[in-house]
């Protein structure tokens, strides 16, 4: 007797003469193709859509930035002549610079009354603080006012990346205009280093922080001290690391089986139980009948 591959068939026909069609069949059969057409398209768009995964290490990532990290500084005081204005910077390293020129621009504003202040500086990569003030002018205001709007502050290089919304600019759009005239700002900066690497392995370096200010009058024993527009950093020794990730093929493969194999494997126990209950029914009917 020859051997019978066909033996090997788990999938064994069932003659048509011998099946059933019914329209709860057919009614559970149309939702259940709709159903998994529905689930595969949600899970093909999830598939094609690139996934930004996010991890916390202790590391710094830009090492060859020098020590430095690039800052970018744009603020508008309305009631303070661009001649009094001045950046100052100084660190734990020893620096001290009184007057910082280098890279910024002062644009008068309000007939000379007030000042635009832009600035690209670079600063050390330990604690310290850069200040807005008049501490570098040839002679001191009488009454500085130091009211003003910060339409930016950022740290590093902008991350040419649309889907990621962090604090690289916390400080942009802050409105002290409101505050007394002769009132100190004290802005506190906790600087956190940002990596994002694209799916081609490609890394771009930045920075964000995190913020608290307050406002206030200082005085010491020589009577009120100048007011200023503080900015003291302290750098994080967490960075934060976004990967543009894409779901792998053999993941989405065993999704999709996983939901027409499912689909299918409930709408059937669905359909035999709801069957089985029908032709009990007409039983009990046509005994009722007799």
């Amino acid at each position: 007797m020859p051997f019978d591959f066909r033996r090997f068939d788990i999938y064994r026909k069932v003659p048509k003469d011998l099946t059933q069609p019914t329209y709860t069949g057919a009614i559970i059969s149309i939702c259940c193709c709709l159903f998994i057409t529905f689930l595969f398209l949600s899970e093909l768009t999830g598939f094609i859509a690139n996934e930004i995964v996010n991890e916390l290490y202790v590391d710094d990532p830009d090492k060859d930035s020098g020590g430095k990290i690039e800052v970018t500084l744009n603020v508008t005081l309305p009631n303070l002549p661009c001649e009094v204005v001045g950046l100052d910077i100084q660190d734990e390293m020893g620096r001290h610079e009184v007057g910082h020129i280098d890279n910024s621009m002062k644009i008068p504003l309000n007939n000379a009354h007030g000042c635009r202040f832009e600035g690209f500086f670079s600063i050390n990569k330990v604690p310290g603080n850069f200040h807005v003030s008049t501490h570098s002018a040839m002679a001191q205001p009488a009454n500085p006012d130091m009211r003003h709007i910060i339409h930016k502050l950022s740290f590093g290089k902008t991350l040419q990346v649309e889907n990621i919304h962090g604090a690289f600019n916390a400080l942009g759009g802050a409105d002290k205009l409101a505050s007394k005239a002769l009132e100190s700002h004290d802005y506190v900066l906790k600087i956190v280093p940002t990596v994002y690497e694209d799916m081609n392995g490609m890394q771009q370096f930045s920075y964000q922080y995190t913020v608290a200010n307050k406002e206030y009058v200082a005085y010491s024993h020589t009577g009120r001290v100048v007011p200023a527009i503080w900015f003291r950093y302290d750098l994080s020794p967490i960075t934060v690391k976004y990967t543009e990730k894409r779901q792998p093929m053999y993941r989405f493969i065993t999704t999709v089986c996983a939901i027409i194999g499912g689909t299918f494997t409930v709408a059937g126990i669905l359909d035999s139980f709801i069957f089985t209950a029908s032709e009990a029914w007409k039983k009990i009917q046509l005994g009722k009948m007799q």
